[in-house]
């Protein structure tokens, strides 16, 4: 095999072909998929069940529909407090933001913290919650720590979400959101608990628009960060060094 691919490349130059690299187009399974190269969250969704073992216990992803109106654009709701999925899990945004990232922009890993209660080891406290009980939201101390549910308005989102709370299994999500000038099967919010580290990317063509509630109000104190050196764009290291050579 080795022998075969020399053989295809040998019209390129020895240094090209030292550097040359094929892309797997081999099918993955959708759970591996999710952890590494990442899925679009209408595959995610429509997966649920068959990804329940690596599922971020908490991270909730529902569909949101686009309507569009001929002629004239389209409508599309973000949330019904009182019917849906928040209202199934107890959670009502306190705060609401809008959020705009211009294009190959970043943000994150960003992380909240978990409130965990006096005298209760956190281990125990996360399998109680989201193992034992997964469906008895109103032990959820959503007044005491920041959850998040996004929706996305315009452009392409790319988000990872990483569980790093302790006792649970680390887990890792990444899949693609498609803002509502995009309509199809892409378009859903987004439930991100405390505790799961998360990171956006706006890998579109134009600029990502997102609405976001937190089920408390903003905190500085509770906007942990993660490798988030993406965020602080530095110049190449050559113009580095030539303005500081302008400087002597």
């Amino acid at each position: 095999m080795e022998s075969d691919s020399n053989e295809r490349w040998k019209g390129l130059k020895p240094a090209a072909r030292a550097r040359l690299e094929t892309r797997d187009y081999t099918n993955d399974t959708v759970v591996r998929r999710l952890a590494t190269s990442g899925l679009g969250v209408g595959g995610v969704m429509k997966a649920r069940e068959e990804l329940a073992d690596v599922w971020i216990p908490g991270v909730e992803i529902f569909p949101r529909r686009v309507f569009q109106q001929k002629g004239r654009g389209y409508f599309s709701e973000l949330t019904r407090l009182n019917e849906g999925v928040l209202d199934r899990i107890g959670l009502a945004p306190k705060q609401w933001a809008s959020a705009l990232m211009h294009r190959d922009s970043a943000k994150g890993f960003h992380i909240h913290p978990p409130c965990i209660p006096e005298g209760v080891a956190p281990g125990q406290w996360f399998r109680d919650l989201y193992v034992e009980s997964p469906e008895d939201f109103s032990r959820r101390p959503y007044d005491r720590e920041q959850w998040d549910v996004m929706f996305f308005l315009t452009g392409l989102c790319e988000m990872i979400l990483v569980d790093e709370r302790e006792g649970l299994t680390r887990r890792v999500m990444r899949f693609t959101i498609s803002g509502d000038n995009k309509p199809g099967d892409d378009n859903a919010a987004v439930v991100i608990p405390p505790g799961v580290g998360h990171a956006l990317r706006s890998i579109g063509t134009e600029d990502l628009i997102m609405v976001y509630g937190t089920s408390t109000t903003f905190n500085p104190d509770w906007e942990g960060r993660i490798g988030s050196a993406i965020e602080n764009s530095q110049l190449p290291a050559d113009w580095t060094d030539y303005l500081a050579d302008a400087a002597d």
